[in-house]
């Protein structure tokens, strides 16, 4: 049977990650590829208490269909959630979806017709790379290092380009590469957008996951002229299963996302948005992120530590102080494809670079995630891969 499919599926790919992920479904793997939250530690005995309490008390509500815009108790509770990064809202700035990624998909869908640009770091996150291609834009990638984007770089990227709509960015903790902007990048970041008359679409899933330091400034804190959308999540502060995530943004832009919502699902689960809300009035979530950071920063310092005794000394990498993964740069003439078949073999996943970069190339890469291995598993997974490493590196230069 031959179908007609739109042609916007050709620009469609499956995830590297999700594919990896099935792989990683057997036990004996050693896994770095998902940016998956340690299981051990979701509140599972207290959810049984929250879920209880909504069905007992809201159970007919708690079933039925609500707004588009969300459940009003959670909205307010999202409030306080900003002020943590220095965003002042109302409940009216906000849109729940089903987590953050249905934000970046409708980020897409809002703002681009096929052949205009987006803006994005190189690398970039995966996940809102495929969200954005099925509606058929043109990716060009600014140049990074360990402050964020090179602001130079994405000028010149505005000055000479007509049809940027908006720029990406993941300025907390990034993935892939770990790294998190400095306050001034942020501001000139805004500054250039008002400009050159772009949104920007600031993606926030790990800032409060920050093991050194205070939490920074949001992008969105510096916004001047309404045109930062803010997209946050409960998945990696609380649990990913749920699916719950939210747009903050002026209201005239947050409203088109409201039409978007409509036209995709209606709403997100009222039950599971009364489940969080009420998590967050019976628990002290501050208390368990907190429990998250000791428990991620400890298997951040085991994987750092790891590396840094079994990598070759050519092998590069990031040292995050936050979020969930590290960046793992190889010499030019290595292939994090080839390499990760082989450390599969060992029972070794990791997720190969070269997918984070939108126009491709730097295959030399590749991302680790620290945060789902217990601490075991990580020094052994490394060690592991480290071998792997040096037997490619070996084999390499004596071709």
């Amino acid at each position: 049977m031959t179908l007609n499919y739109a042609n916007r599926m050709d620009n469609i790919r499956a995830s590297e990650i999700r594919e990896l992920l099935k792989l990683t479904q057997r036990p004996e793997v050693i896994s770095f590829a998902g940016g998956l939250p340690a299981p051990e530690l979701f509140p599972v005995e207290e959810y049984k208490k929250v879920t209880a309490e909504v069905l007992d008390k809201d159970g007919t509500i708690a079933l039925q269909y609500g707004p588009t815009e969300g459940y009003l108790p959670l909205r307010e509770q999202i409030v306080k959630r900003m002020a943590k990064v220095h965003v002042n809202v109302t409940p009216d700035d906000i849109l729940i979806t089903s987590g953050s990624q249905q934000g970046l998909d409708f980020s897409a869908k809002i703002f681009i017709n096929p052949g205009d640009i987006i803006l994005c770091e190189s690398p970039s996150y995966l996940g809102a790379i495929n969200a954005f291609r099925a509606y058929e834009p043109n990716f060009l990638e600014i140049d990074t290092d360990d402050e964020g984007m090179i602001m130079e770089d994405l000028e010149e990227a505005l000055a000479n380009n007509e049809n940027v709509k908006f720029i990406y960015v993941i300025p907390d903790f990034q993935n892939p590469s770990g790294r998190t902007w400095s306050t001034e990048r942020r501001k000139r970041l805004v500054e250039l957008a008002n400009k050159y008359n772009v949104a920007i679409v600031e993606d926030n899933p790990y800032g409060e996951l920050r093991f050194e330091g205070e939490i920074l400034p949001a992008v969105k804190h510096y916004d001047t002229e309404g045109r930062v959308i803010f997209l946050g999540t409960f998945s990696k502060i609380f649990c990913p299963g749920l699916r719950v995530g939210w747009v903050a943004a002026e209201k005239g832009v947050l409203n088109k996302f409201n039409l978007a919502k409509q036209g995709a699902d209606l709403q997100s689960s009222t039950i599971s948005q009364m489940e969080i809300a009420k998590f967050l009035e019976m628990y002290d979530i501050e208390e368990h992120i907190e429990k998250l950071k000791v428990v991620y920063k400890k298997r951040r310092d085991l994987m750092m530590k790891a590396m840094e005794e079994e990598f070759p000394k050519e092998v590069k990498f990031t040292y995050p102080k936050g979020g969930l993964f590290t960046w793992v740069v190889l010499p030019e003439h290595m292939n994090a494809r080839e390499i990760a078949v082989k450390a599969l073999e060992q029972n070794v996943a990791f997720v190969p670079g070269g997918s984070f970069f939108p126009n491709g190339g730097h295959e030399n890469t590749f991302r680790a995630n620290y945060s789902n291995m217990n601490e075991e598993r990580i020094v052994e997974g490394i060690k592991r891969l480290g071998k792997v490493l040096k037997e490619t590196m070996y084999l390499k230069e004596t071709v």
